[in-house]
């Protein structure tokens, strides 16, 4: 061995000697962490990717490909449920509901769109549904639309919501309740407002006065969950390709033709003298609107319509429908100042056509 060689030989066992001190020093110890690949760090590319230039686009963008190599189903692969709670929502009678529900659909229309769990459930299993949705609420609406368009930048602007509301709650409510008149252009901000407002009210009651303006106090959540990311991309999804608009239900139930399949779920007959408490939009919906939605329905199904409306169990509603097929399924419904009388009620699903 040559005199060079024996010179060096320290030094080098020197050297690796010193890796153990290395190892126990958590500054170097985190260097060399660092260079295997950061899931959280995945993750946050996820949670904020960056904000495309079209507003009408394919809404799953680079989110498809992340949550398939993290192992979660793709989106469209995902059956959507409401991003809101609503008042009567059908998600609970989907089952129930299955045995009305044609097998193929080509367009689809609800005149009252509310929460959307028929639609949803109908649009996963079917995906070249041609929906065409409706309500005469305006906000309802606009939620909608951004939910399809701007799916990204509606959930960063409901966290920042939610940590203003945990650090100053009520005051916070009643700050963004009052923000009645929020410019039209303000798209993503009034959708923001309507999911915030509907998971931190009382029960998740959506009703206006006369003015047009939402009036429900603020209710006892300490900490609310204001949506699921994973749902609303899958939400996102769904609503696609389908055309949104507010209309009145008589204009929407004149637009169906022979072979389309509507879904009606107006604002339910009250089953009772006291029932009736709730208000979507500033305009009512009373018994007029009740028998000018029968005829309609009556006009529809003359055309070669298939229908399926949904109302309370009540004579009143049987009579107007008595020309039809009726059937009953249970629901169960908390909306009661009085938590005794809270729990299971007849509901009537009326149906025409095969």
């Amino acid at each position: 061995m040559s005199d060079k060689s024996r010179r060096t030989r320290p030094e080098t066992r020197a050297a690796k000697a010193a890796r153990p001190d290395q190892r126990s020093d958590p500054k170097v110890h985190y260097k060399l962490r660092r260079k295997i690949p950061d899931p959280i760090w995945s993750l946050s590319e996820i949670v904020h990717p960056l904000k495309p230039t079209s507003p009408r686009r394919n809404c799953l963008g680079d989110d498809q490909t992340n949550f398939a190599v993290l192992g979660v189903p793709p989106v469209g692969n995902v059956e959507a449920q409401p991003f809101l709670k609503w008042v009567g929502g059908k998600a609970q009678l989907l089952a129930q509901f299955d045995e009305f529900l044609p097998a193929r659909v080509d367009r689809y229309f609800e005149p009252f769109i509310g929460g959307g769990a028929v639609f949803f459930h109908l649009k996963h299993r079917l995906p070249d549904l041609r929906a065409f949705l409706r309500d005469n609420n305006a906000e309802l609406i606009n939620t909608y639309v951004v939910v399809r368009d701007f799916p990204h930048e509606l959930m960063r602007r409901l966290d920042a919501h939610l940590a203003r509301f945990l650090a100053d709650r009520a005051n916070y409510f009643y700050h963004v309740r009052a923000q009645h008149h929020l410019s039209a252009s303000e798209v993503v901000e009034r959708a923001a407002r309507m999911i915030f407002l509907n998971k931190t009210c009382f029960n998740g009651l959506w009703r206006v006065n006369a003015r047009g303006e939402f009036n429900v106090p603020v209710g006892s959540h300490k900490n609310p969950n204001l949506y699921e990311r994973a749902n609303i991309l899958a939400a996102s999804h769904a609503l696609r390709d389908v055309h949104l608009a507010t209309q009145d239900f008589r204009d929407t139930m004149n637009e169906t033709r022979r072979g389309d399949f509507a879904y009606i779920d107006p604002p339910y007959v009250p089953i009772s003298a006291t029932a009736s408490f709730t208000s979507y939009t500033k305009e009512d919906f009373g018994a007029e609107e009740q028998h000018e939605l029968a005829a309609l329905f009556a006009d529809a199904a003359r055309r070669g319509a298939r229908l399926m409306l949904s109302n309370s169990d009540v004579p009143f509603v049987r009579n107007l429908y008595r020309g039809f097929k009726t059937h009953t399924v249970q629901a169960r419904r908390a909306i009661n100042c009085d938590g005794s009388k809270r729990g299971a009620v007849n509901e009537v699903v009326v149906t025409s056509g095969d």
